[in-house]
């Protein structure tokens, strides 16, 4: 007796449609599995036996010979559990699964037959989708996370008797239904408005600036004078996302397995704030088989680092390549695999180890080698790789005491938003969406200068000893100021206010 029917493996950010042969024939009892099964697969076998059992049905005592094809890929994890309990069942004639060529199965097995929600199920269905697979049998819990791809059928399942009954006839199970409704996604919630933080308008024009083209930004500043509170409201004067955008960042949660309860679809812009203990490999991500790191969890969103010089050397110098490339390659023994991650990071740090270098009001306890060395914990490299970096200076108690009166965050929003459209309409072929994205040759052609700016360029290149990507990091900033501005062209106004945002390299950091 031999039967085939389907599931889903992950790969990385995507799914792998596998097929699971199944041959039943007399001989010694035996149970192999084969094709390259983890621990976890292998161990399918017992929960398989016990759940076929504890619902009514009868395990065959035969040899099976279960082969997961295709062969030569890696299979990982307890989703096989369902379709291999049922590709039994259907081998030795207990059921008869008619739709096994357009059906996939997905699910974690208990020994009472209860079937466990899993990991990346979105990924998955979207992989069985882009096959051309009709239906999908899902645990229940993950059932409304199916439900967002249009144009397949999901159908929910609590236990084994649920899916052994839908093939009998005896009760059919219902497809699941999700309605999403793109006016109802909100960006994050209100809580959190610029205007609560008191005094620091240049800091708040610079987060406006970055968050229109998605420029990285430094915080520097003395402890208190609300850099962390600055942070915090980024996300909530960002674009909101698209649903395409939803998807990948949801995919990216479902796989880590972070995706928040009772929330199918992720519609704010992710704000990932590890603490600085944090290792290399959980900000780049890994595993026997890789998993996305905070990098990848902040996708689409913000990565806030707070106090920048005290995490360790090897995690911050992860940040430098995939700040660059918008990507993550994680090479392991067992597969090789990338993640996007296209950040906009922000990170905060004081100047000095007692947090006092700078406030007119307090005394610093610091040797001036002993501000060095805090300072140069953060390298040169990963500095350069950061388009706006500012001082955040001790708040005076007039700002703190008069009532707030400036811009809210939906009047920053908006005008970000009418940046962003700016850009968006001017790379519509370019394959990017944002200033920060440009690469050399695109500067060349959206970041001409005329005289008078390469004049000033050429000044300040000279005299701060700027490095060539500190140079397009310039333009980039520009490039955003001058949309903000709803300038065409770069003027010399704008070059000075992107200037002014490379403080470090002013005052030789």
């Amino acid at each position: 007796m031999f039967t085939k029917i389907k599931t889903v493996s992950l790969l990385g950010l995507d799914g792998a449609i596998i097929e699971i042969q199944t041959d039943i024939s007399n001989g010694i009892v035996a149970f192999d599995i084969i094709g390259l099964p983890d621990a976890t697969v292998r161990e399918a076998r017992e929960r398989a036996k016990a759940s076929i059992k504890n619902s009514g049905c009868e395990y065959p005592k035969k040899r099976i010979t279960m082969n997961l094809a295709p062969a030569d890929v890696k299979k990982e994890g307890a989703g096989f559990d369902l379709a291999i309990t049922l590709s039994i069942l259907d081998a030795s004639k207990q059921i008869d699964i008619y739709d096994r060529d357009e059906a996939v199965f997905m699910g974690e097995l208990a020994l009472d037959g209860e079937v466990k929600p899993i990991h990346g199920i979105l990924p998955m269905v979207i992989s069985a989708y882009e096959h051309n697979i009709k239906k999908c049998f899902v645990p229940k819990d993950n059932a409304d996370e199916a439900a967002v791809i249009r144009g397949i059928e999901i159908y929910p399942v609590n236990n084994l008797n649920e899916i052994i009954d839908h093939y009998d006839g005896i009760k059919p199970i219902k497809p699941a239904e999700y309605d999403f409704d793109m006016n109802s996604a909100s960006s994050v919630a209100t809580l959190y408005d610029m205007r609560d933080v008191k005094g620091q308008e240049q800091a708040k024009r610079a987060i406006e600036v970055g968050a229109s083209g998605l420029h990285n930004i430094l915080m520097s500043g003395p402890a208190g004078t609300g850099k962390s509170m600055l942070a915090k409201r980024i996300g909530a004067i960002l674009p909101d996302m698209t649903f395409d955008e939803m998807l990948e960042v949801t995919k990216l949660h479902s796989i880590a397995g972070t995706l928040p309860p009772h929330t199918p679809l992720i519609t704010s812009r992710p704000f990932r704030s590890p603490h600085h203990t944090v290792s290399a490999n959980a900000l780049s991500g890994g595993g026997t088989i890789p998993r996305p790191g905070e990098l990848s969890l902040a996708h689409c969103g913000v990565l806030f680092l707070d106090e920048l010089p005290e995490f360790r050397r090897d995690s911050l110098e992860v940040l430098r390549q995939p700040l660059e490339d918008g990507t993550i390659t994680i090479s392991r023994v067992n597969a090789t695999l990338s993640y996007p991650c296209n950040i906009m990071l922000v990170a905060a740090m004081n100047p000095c180890p007692c947090g006092n270098h700078g406030n007119p009001k307090r005394v610093c306890t610091c040797t001036p080698a002993q501000v060095h060395r805090y300072r140069s914990k953060i390298s040169a490299p990963l500095l350069d790789r950061i388009d706006i970096q500012i001082e955040v200076p001790a708040v005076d108690y007039d700002d703190l005491s008069k009532v707030a009166d400036g811009d809210t965050t939906q009047e920053i929003k908006k005008r970000v938003n009418k940046a962003r459209a700016i850009q968006i309409e001017r790379y519509k072929n370019e394959n990017i969406t944002a200033n920060s994205q440009l690469t050399a040759p695109m500067l060349d052609k959206y970041c001409a200068l005329g005289d008078a700016e390469s004049k000033l360029m050429k000044s300040a290149f000279d005299r701060l000893g700027l490095s060539a990507r500190a140079h397009g990091k310039i333009l980039r900033v520009a490039r955003t100021i001058a949309d903000l501005d709803n300038s065409d062209d770069i003027k010399t106004s704008h070059i000075a206010e992107a200037i002014q945002y490379r403080n470090f390299d002013r005052i030789g950091y």
